[in-house]
């Protein structure tokens, strides 16, 4: 009986410690740390020099960049060729002019500007206030610049030779002789909502009942004054989304706001018509460019040759690209790329190369995103590059040395796919080489001149090391500066740390990234939060060190957590197999994430898989939302900010891109409204009130369906935001969304009165 007894209690105790180490009490100390790890609050002041900035001076000069320290902010000069590094100005000088000018105190370590244009040899320029300001390098003297800029009107403009001044007039495009102020009218038959030499904008609100929308002027000139290429915006039949505005503290009713934003297979949209005039005979020249919508208009670039243009447009569904080359003289076209894909086509990118008669353009249509020319004359494609890695982008094209500048990723052997190295090639294909050797991330700045580049290389492991290098070879002339961890190393801090898993077909790796509290204890069970945004044009691996900070996973792993980001199957950046996972298959884009949590909690002791949560804001808190509803028994948790919970009430091509065109049964199949049955854990849906990116009525939709369903969960609406949220209103979501975790998943009690600047 004694020994029963002893056994109980011991069972007891061995229980209740378990439940300490796991419901920890949080306290306020807990949070004042989490604050300190914001990115505000480590950015140049805890963490020095992450990414600079530089800033190129006129060809020959060299670079700027503003350096930081413990000591303040030093405005810094990298003198090519040799690297030389000085000080840009006299800092003390500045300061004291600057002080007199604004009539405030300036400290020579703190000088209240960042950006610095270079606009003419020795000499610099900042904006502070609404004023431009100009700095002489030699004297270090500031002055203020006062120059009076002559009245813009933003519904005309000027011909290039100047002969010329184009404007609208109820609704209809007009051209004056600057010369004898006679006008012409180009176009006859504009009306209220079928406006001539206009343009359709995303954020264009239209106030009240019978508002009228913002008034929108767009022309666009040929390099020799001669043509003019407008659209002509159909606005008849488009349908409006609504919104209303709680927040006016003058009103005691809400402000009516519409705007225009097709939703996902609807055909009554903004349509939109390319339209293109002969100047010298005034008239109207018709093309074989078809009328598009908001969503697939086109787009255009001049040739050098006299009315000639090259027009590029997608097909709706994103399934079909073209671009053409248009003759407005003879009035032909010819299709120079036809783009054609059975899923969709991403990001398409091209350049004329005029001199040399060729585009140069990124295409899938390998498998992988490589670099193709096209023939102008003979009308043929070719590649220039190939292999299995993806050409993230083209940098620079030196036509005159016959060379392109690019980023790429993937190429080299044992280096994470994520990570962008720069490369150059000749224009023919030939003398591909790496100009970045360190197995890193390397974001890079090109000089104008094309000689050197500014490189920063970091990983999420490691601070980043800015360095200035030869652009023909890649070698390194100086090292700028490095990364200062010293500060936040010595409060504990230790940088995030990669891991890897496979994806659903059990042979492509997975990457991702975790951070853990700065007091992280081995021996203690830590809940883990999955930090999500799967759409799929957006990577969510950390690839350098400043976004393995800026992301704000720190902060809310010290109240306790293991945070982590996955990028799973279905993002950018890698194939075109890899991308078409999440083609017409949103719903899946979590499939990785639950698995590599799985295998890391079986991993390590302390990687709590059985408490998990999520939060992600627009797409991510889609992903939120759909988690905790396709996963019920392993997200338990889940704060979904701003989120498009069904994409049939997105902006259409976000959703026609990659769930498919026309809309059918599988957009119901994906959407958190008709899985609103499916919640058993935890649900706070946040959005902001007057949100024309993602209109509130899709989270207002999700909670009516939840409610239906007599499902509880949390509802937070911040009237006067939109799709972000900003200063005190941004500070209220977040410390909502920590205590959200902090009750639910920790299981203490949250603490609300905590501030930060």
């Amino acid at each position: 009986m004694v020994a029963h007894k002893s056994r109980t209690l011991f069972l007891a105790f061995f229980l209740l410690s378990n439940f300490v180490l796991i419901a920890q009490e949080i306290r306020h100390s807990d949070y004042e740390r989490a604050i300190s790890f914001l990115y505000q609050e480590t950015n140049n002041k805890t963490i020095f020099n992450i990414s600079p900035a530089p800033r190129w001076m006129q060809d020959g000069e060299g670079l700027a960049y503003a350096h930081y320290s413990n000591a303040g902010k030093e405005f810094r000069k990298v003198s090519t060729p040799k690297g030389n590094i000085t000080s840009l100005f006299d800092h003390q000088i500045v300061a004291h002019d600057l002080s007199a000018l604004i009539n405030e105190a300036v400290v020579a370590t703190a000088l209240p500007f960042n950006d610095l244009q270079f606009p003419e040899e020795g000499s610099a320029s900042f904006q502070l206030k609404g004023k431009t300001y100009n700095i002489d390098l030699s004297s270090s003297n500031v002055t203020e610049v006062n120059r009076q800029r002559p009245e813009r009107n933003l519904f005309e403009s000027k011909s290039p030779d100047g002969k010329w001044i184009a404007y609208s007039k109820d609704y209809n495009l007009f051209i004056k002789s600057t010369a004898t102020n006679e006008e012409f009218q180009l176009s006859t038959k504009g009306e209220k909502n079928y406006e001539y030499a206009s343009s359709y904008g995303w954020g264009d609100m239209i106030e009240g009942e019978n508002g009228e929308r913002p008034r929108r002027f767009n022309v666009n000139w040929s390099p020799d004054s001669k043509w003019i290429r407008t659209n002509l915006i159909d606005l008849r039949t488009a349908e409006k989304m609504y919104l209303l505005d709680w927040s006016q503290d003058e009103l005691y009713k809400p402000k009516l706001l519409s705007y225009y934003r097709g939703s996902p297979g609807d055909t009554a949209m903004v349509l939109v018509t390319p339209v293109f005039y002969d100047i010298d005979n005034k008239r109207e020249v018709k093309t074989d460019l078809k009328r598009g919508t908001h969503v697939n208009g086109t787009s255009h670039r001049w040739s050098k040759e006299s009315g000639v243009l090259y027009a590029n447009y997608s097909e709706r569904g994103y399934q079909a690209l073209h671009v053409k080359k248009i003759d407005l003289n003879s009035k032909t076209s010819e299709e120079l790329i036809n783009e054609t894909s059975k899923t969709n086509i991403d990001n398409f990118m091209y350049m004329a190369l005029e001199d040399s008669n060729q585009l140069l353009f990124l295409s899938e249509r390998s498998g992988w995103r490589q670099l193709y020319s096209h023939d102008i004359i003979t009308n043929q494609s070719k590649p220039i590059t190939s292999g299995e890695y993806f050409i993230d982008s083209i940098v620079e094209v030196d036509e005159d040395k016959g060379t392109i500048y690019f980023r790429a990723s993937g190429r080299e052997e044992g280096r994470n796919p994520y990570h962008t190295q720069f490369y150059r090639i000749d224009l023919n294909g030939k003398n591909l080489r790496l100009l970045t050797e360190e197995n890193a991330h390397h974001e890079v700045s090109l000089s104008p001149d094309n000689q050197y580049f500014f490189d920063n290389f970091s990983k999420v492991g490691q601070p980043t090391i800015s360095v200035l290098r030869n652009s023909k070879n890649g070698k390194i002339i100086k090292e700028i500066t490095k990364a200062d961890v010293s500060t936040i190393t010595a409060k504990g801090w230790k940088a995030p740390e990669v891991f890897e898993s496979l994806g659903r077909d059990g042979k492509t790796i997975i990457y991702g990234a975790m951070w853990k509290p700065s007091n992280f204890d081995p021996k203690k069970s830590y809940p883990v939060i999955d930090n999500s945004y799967t759409g799929p044009h957006t990577q969510m691996f950390p690839r350098n060190f400043r976004t393995a900070i800026s992301r704000n996973n720190q902060p809310l792993a010290e109240l306790g957590f293991i945070v982590v980001s996955i990028d799973g199957m279905g993002s950018s950046g890698r194939s075109k197999k890899f991308h078409n996972y999440s083609y017409r298959n949103m719903g899946k884009n979590l499939t990785e994430h639950v698995s590599t949590i799985k295998e890391l909690g079986a991993k390590y002791a302390w990687f709590d898989a059985d408490r998990v949560g999520i939060f992600g804001h627009s797409a991510g808190g889609y992903d939120a939302g759909h988690a905790v509803l396709e996963f019920p028994d392993f997200y338990k948790v889940a704060v979904a900010s701003s989120g498009d919970h069904d994409f049939r009430m997105e902006k259409a091509w976000w959703p026609e891109m990659y769930m498919g065109w026309p809309v059918d049964s599988l957009y119901n199949q994906v959407s958190n409204v008709t899985m609103a049955g499916n919640l058993e854990g935890k649900l706070l849906l946040v959005h902001g009130g007057i949100d024309e990116n993602v209109n509130p009525s899709a989270t207002f939709k999700m909670a009516e369906a939840l409610i239906k369903a007599d499902k509880e969960f949390d509802l937070l609406i911040i009237p006067s935001q939109r799709h972000g949220y900003r200063g005190d209103y941004s500070k209220y979501f977040v410390k909502k969304r920590w205590n959200y975790f902090v009750e639910h998943l920790l299981g203490s009690k949250p603490i609300w009165d905590i501030t930060w600047n």
